[in-house]
């Protein structure tokens, strides 16, 4: 069994062959994608978030919204850039989404993926400290923000409050009890996932990974998914931890998807650069269910993956990605055992 669910990247575009064409049209249709995905018997509905750009930003309006609107779907990010986040502020909106959504969230994070600007969390007041880089100030917001979810308190009271304090410390409300073990981090190597493990993180890794040992993506993936699992045992956190990763899988099962995707069936893992640095890119799978069903099965990621994330083209629109869900719910998903 795997917990099967969607990612958007909240594109819009004027052209007129797109369904989102502002970002109003992007927000009310991620909101009624979760919905439809949770009548379908997915499990997840997942965001990406990119600063200065036509996609999905800010993401806990939209992530409350959604929570507002569903009862048993999962809602997350994949992910939030931490160099760009106060993690006090970002505590306090989480609780809340959190609260809406009755303990649903499941927060991915990281150091963020390449920038439409130079050097864009500047423009939100934040700098690296002296000797540090920017992946070092990510990890110092995700540090602050994951000791804040434990509800500890830490802030000297007023001693003449215009409401009554409680005894002690003051933590920041609202507090979510739970939302610190659904904190994933969004790893592009084997090296930051052992480091992940080491954080008391869940793994978020998508197809795209920042090395390349010359072995199929899905290989590389594996190793780094088992590098985890091991440095999780051996530090021996007091819960078990979760392994998400995403997949573009477009069963071909009429002439519309066969319009879209029928060239895709015969691509492979690329090894490019993104960065300054070699990646490696997985594969689109693309075909009939049979065949799907076929490579999927040796896909080792997906296999020692307990969450798999569809990666879905948001600007076809709500019913085309919906029926994209629920085929591989239907056709793909029972034949792997994955329902």
């Amino acid at each position: 069994m795997k917990n099967i669910g969607f990612l958007s990247f909240g594109h819009w575009s004027p052209s007129p062959h797109s369904q989102t064409r502002s970002a109003s049209d992007v927000l009310l249709q991620s909101i009624d994608l979760a919905v439809a995905a949770e009548e379908l018997g997915a499990d997840g509905a997942y965001f990406r978030v990119h600063h200065f750009a036509n996609q999905l930003a800010s993401p806990f309006p939209l992530l409350a919204a959604v929570g507002a609107k569903t009862s048993r779907i999962e809602i997350g990010t994949g992910v939030i850039d931490m160099r760009y986040e106060n993690p006090f502020y970002m505590a306090e909106d989480a609780g809340s989404a959190d609260l809406i959504s009755g303990g649903r969230l499941q927060l991915g994070v990281s150091r963020g993926s390449p920038e439409q600007v130079i050097d864009g969390f500047r423009y939100f007041g934040y700098a690296p400290a002296e000797g540090t880089d920017s992946g070092d100030m990510a990890r110092e917001h995700t540090r602050i923000f994951l000791d804040l979810l434990e509800g500890r308190g830490f802030a000297e009271p007023n001693p003449s409050p215009m409401f009554p304090n409680p005894p002690g410390l003051l933590r920041l409300e609202p507090h979510s009890d739970g939302l610190r073990e659904r904190i994933w981090w969004g790893a592009g190597t084997r090296a930051t996932a052992e480091w992940t493990a080491q954080q008391g993180m869940n793994l978020m890794s998508s197809t795209l990974l920042s090395e390349d040992t010359g072995v199929p993506f899905h290989e590389l993936q594996a190793e780094q998914i088992e590098r985890f699992r091991k440095t999780w045992s051996d530090v021996g956190h007091s819960f078990e931890p979760r392994v998400s990763v995403s997949r573009s899988i477009f069963p071909i099962v009429d002439d519309v998807d066969r319009a879209y995707f029928g060239r895709e069936g015969g691509s492979g893992d690329q090894v490019g650069y993104i960065d300054g640095g070699i990646a490696r890119f997985g594969k689109t799978y693309a075909g009939s269910p049979d065949k799907l069903i076929a490579e999927l099965a040796r896909d080792e990621a997906v296999a020692a993956a307990d969450t798999l994330l569809l990666t879905v083209p948001n600007q076809l629109g709500v019913e085309y990605c919906a029926h994209l869900i629920e085929s591989v719910l239907t056709h793909v998903a029972p034949e792997l055992g994955w329902r």
